[in-house]
This record gives structure tokens, sequence and C-alpha cells, in this order.
């Protein structure tokens, strides 16, 4: 119901601002640009995103049924099945969901967005298999969108290689403050869920698995930052996701020629549903980035910018991160249109100013929340998303409010 509300939200508020610049401004051209926007996003959302992840969907369901075959799968779930047992104890240790979701985070920690929609949508597809009722969402299934849309990633392959494009001193500045302010985010959203589904946080194993996560990400960024330059963080990170991103299905292959699998016709099999699940979505796809695109073309984003800048003044606070929050506000609404933000923050205010660099932060501190509630439930028919657009609107409220501490701690 919070998604529908939400829905409905964006068309009226979008209407009664462009009303008000018609009456009072005479802004001819106010209803010119929702009407725009509608056509537009309705077909990049079917030409720009569903169509071509169609091929992307294809390709990894085809690998990871290689995989599950193979029993990589399985491997992989009871290498975290002590871990995931605990956060998500709905799913029986050995399901396949278990491995799915582990590739999905997986794909996130590296920056693999096209990989990481493809596996994700795999693993909420099992999850409902488990779900004892099919229109509403999961403890389970809340529990891994939130921890998706927290965005925890250690490779901001994307946000670096813009930086270089618009000729950052420094492209690689901004890496450790991303890992930071989405570290953050995917704690306060795994805390959030965690206490509403009354999970214990205190279990040893749950506490062994943080902690050495923490450690692994501080160790990361300490090495990161004493053994290679600025440039060469870029290029290992490159690297370091390709490469990982091509070892995948190379490793579920030869696994399938262990198990004498026909590797092929498994393939194919996989791939067959990847154009099914690609289909399904588009109603969905079409209704959220319509919604989105008249929010954003009545001018509401600006006003809101307007606000907060304005309460800032009268408490004496510095107001330079306010030029750099609608790229925030734009987040949890949509990925291109949070990119978009962030080139434009940068060209504006300069690619090394306050403002550009906390840009990219915020670009790289969560994921977007309404796209990847409508997309994921869209898929399997959830209709009652429950408590989890709130649980990762507060991940990422968490993500910007680290982001802007860090962006003052390194940058001034």
């Amino acid at each position: 119901m919070a998604l529908n509300y939400i829905w409905i939200a964006f068309f009226l508020i979008a209407f009664v601002v462009a009303l008000i610049k018609l009456i009072f401004f005479g802004d001819t051209e106010a209803f010119k640009l929702l009407v725009d926007g509608i056509f537009s996003s309705s077909k990049s959302s079917v030409m720009d995103i569903a169509l071509p992840l169609v091929g992307a969907m294809a390709f990894w369901l085809g690998i990871l049924n290689i995989g599950e075959k193979a029993g990589a799968i399985r491997f992989l779930s009871r290498i975290v099945g002590p871990f995931f047992s605990r956060l998500f104890p709905e799913v029986p240790r050995d399901h396949p969901a278990t491995g799915q979701m582990l590739m999905n985070f997986s794909a996130n920690l590296l920056g693999l967005d096209n990989a990481a929609t493809p596996l994700g949508l795999k693993a909420m597809g099992s999850l409902q298999e488990l779900n004892p009722d099919k229109e509403s969402a999961s403890n389970a299934q809340i529990m891994f969108l939130v921890l998706h849309t927290s965005g925890l990633q250690l490779l901001p392959v994307t946000i670096i290689a813009q930086r270089a494009i618009l000729n950052a001193a420094n492209p690689t500045d901004v890496f450790i403050p991303c890992i930071i302010a989405t570290y953050v985010a995917t704690v306060v959203g795994l805390l959030v869920v965690a206490i509403k589904q009354k999970i214990n946080l205190f279990d040893r194993v749950i506490i062994t698995w943080l902690g050495s996560l923490t450690a692994f990400i501080t160790l990361l960024v300490w090495c990161f930052t004493h053994y290679l330059t600025k440039g060469q963080i870029s290029t290992v990170s490159t690297i370091a996701s390709n490469l990982l991103l091509f070892t995948i299905p190379v490793l579920f292959i030869l696994g399938g020629l262990i198990k004498k699998i026909n590797v092929f016709d498994v393939f194919i099999e996989g791939a067959k549903s990847g154009f099914e699940t690609s289909i399904k979505i588009i109603p969905y796809l079409v209704a959220m980035l319509v919604g989105i695109s008249v929010f954003r073309s009545c001018g509401a984003l600006d006003y809101m910018n307007d606000g907060l800048r304005w309460v800032c003044v009268q408490f004496n606070m510095d107001t330079r991160f306010v030029d750099a929050m609608p790229v925030a506000y734009m987040k949890p609404l949509s990925g291109s249109g949070s990119k978009g933000m962030m080139i434009s923050t940068m060209q504006t205010f300069g690619v090394d100013s306050f403002a550009g660099r906390l840009g990219c932060i915020f670009n790289g501190s969560a994921d977007t929340t309404f796209y990847i509630v409508a997309l994921y439930f869209g898929s399997v028919g959830i209709k009652r998303s429950r408590y989890a657009i709130p649980a990762g609107l507060i991940a990422d409220l968490a993500g910007v409010i680290a982001a802007i501490f860090v962006a003052y701690l390194f940058f001034g």
C-alpha cells in the first residue's frame, strides 16, 4: 500500500505544482513538460531498460542455472548458511535462494549492476516459492530487498570513471567516503529490519560475520590507500571487477563439465526464463518511471532544495552540502536520474568542488529503493510491500547523513 500512495502522490504533486505555475506565474510550458516526461519515460522504460535487460537476464539466469546444476550454488549456500540462517530464519539452510542472494550481494559489492539485477530477481523468485502469502512480502524478502537497496559497494567503478571523464584532479578521492557511507546505510538497514523481525543481533555468528566484514572493508581501504597511487586504485578496481565478473561463468561452466552435465542445454533452459521475467516487469517499470518523471519535471525537487537551504540559513549552518542534495533526493527514485544529477552537480559547481565530490558520495551511498521495490516485488506479483519501503528509506537516510559527515571530514 505504501508504494500505491507514493505513486499517487507523484502525480498529484506534479499536477498541483504545474497548475500553480500556470495560474500564478504564467508558465505555459508547465504541463507540456509533464506530458513530454510521460511519453519519454514510458518509452525509455521499455526501450532503454526492459528490452536491454532481456539479454542480461537471459545470460545470467542461464549461467546461474549451470551453477545450480553443477552444485556451485549449494556450495556457496553451505559457506554462508550459518550467517544467513540467522538473518533469514524462514529460508532452509540448503535452499538455492541462499546462494542466489549471495551472488547478488557479491555483484553489488563489485558495482556490477548488470549482473546484480538478474541474480537478484532470481533470488526473489526463489524466496517467493517459500512465501506462504503470495501477495504480501515475507520477512525474508524484506530483509533481502533492504540489504540490496542499501547498495553496499566496495568498488564504485562507474563513479570513479565519470570523475575521470570530467577531468577530476584525483578521480579516486571519493573512494573511501563512498565505502563508508554505503556501509553505514547497509548496517542501519540490517539493524532496522532485524529489530522489526525480532532477530537476535547479539548472536555469536552474526557478530562474527559483521565483525569480519567490517575488518575486511577496513583492511581493503587501508591497503588501497597505503600501497596504491590514485591512478592505480582506479585501474585495480576496474580490473578486479571485470576479472571476477568473467571468472564466475567460467567456474560454473567448469563445474558443469566436472559434473558431466550438458552445459549448453542447461544454459538454454535457464536463459528462457530471462525473457519471461523481463516481459513481466515492464508494467511495473513503466508505472514507476513515469511517476518519477512527472515528479521530477514539475520542479518539486528544486523547491525542496530551496526550502532546505532556507532552514540551514535560519540556523546559521553551512549550506554547501545543499548544492548536492538533488542527487540524494533522486537516488531512491531513479539510478539514471541520480547519475544525471551527479554529473550536473559536478559540471555546475566543479568536479573537485565540495558539492561535486559530495554528489558522487551520495550516488554511491545507497541504491534506488522505489525502483527496486517495484522491479523485484513486481517480478513475483507482490502487492503488499509491508514495511520494506520505510526500512529502505531509513537506510537511505542513514547513507545520506553519513555521506555529509564524511564529505566534511575528508574535504572540509
